[in-house]
């Protein structure tokens, strides 16, 4: 850092590094040298402690220091001036709490739109599919008509042939059974007829000669009482 004249002292300015003594700072101050021998440029930094009457000084703090007498063993420095000031810790640490409570804030306020927005779409998505099954039921309500109209059909159209095979297949087998039935009676009945006179004849015959048979053992029979 360049010298500033300050009248006959000598004056340095620096960064405040520590600030934790009670009215003295360390105030580091930067230099740029050339090496004697080897002629390379270097940056050196130099601690003061400084006397700070006021406790005014903070850490980063950029200021102005002042040779004076000895006021303690190594402290011969004091603060004149300050010529910038840094942001303090706990101003800093305040800065970031109210900044990130303002993000804070903006990410709820974000998230309650979007859930007053996924409400909002769940209730038009409930309301749509609700339209949709009331389209749907009376869509089928309006189908249901034809699909009776379209059974009677179909059994109009099944059933005529079904009933037309089927006297075809009575009539293809009726007419056999009828036509055998009455040959099999004709060939069956006149002989039974023609047997039963025939046994009549040989039975009725037996009958009435035993009727005379028995008369003419009645007349012996009185005969010989008679004779007796």
């Amino acid at each position: 850092m360049a010298k500033v004249s300050y009248g006959r002292q000598k004056t340095r300015v620096g960064v405040v590094v520590k600030d934790k003594m009670s009215k003295t700072v360390v105030v580091a101050v930067g230099a740029i040298k050339r090496h004697r021998l080897y002629k390379k440029i270097m940056r050196r930094v130099t601690r003061y402690k400084a006397h700070d009457e006021e406790n005014a000084c903070r850490v980063g703090d950029r200021v102005l220091i002042v040779e004076t007498r000895p006021l303690s063993r190594d402290k011969r420095w004091r603060v004149a001036e300050i010529l910038a000031t840094a942001a303090l810790p706990e101003e800093e640490k305040a800065i970031i709490e109210e900044e990130v409570a303002e993000e804070v804030r903006e990410l709820d306020e974000a998230i309650a739109a979007e859930a007053a927005a996924a409400e909002e779409e769940a209730a038009r998505a409930a309301a749509e599919a609700a339209a949709a099954e009331e389209e749907a039921s009376e869509a089928a309500e309006e189908e249901e008509p034809p699909a009776e109209e379209e059974a009677p059909e179909a059994e109009e159209e099944e059933q005529p042939p079904v009933e037309e095979e089927a006297p075809e297949a009575e009539e293809e087998e009726q007419p056999p059974a009828e036509e055998e039935t009455p040959e099999a009676e004709e060939e069956e009945q006149p002989p039974a007829e023609e047997e039963a006179p025939e046994a009549a004849e040989e039975e009725e015959p037996p009958a009435e000669e035993e009727e005379p048979k028995a008369e003419e053992e009645e007349q012996s029979e009185k005969e010989e009482t008679q004779k007796s």
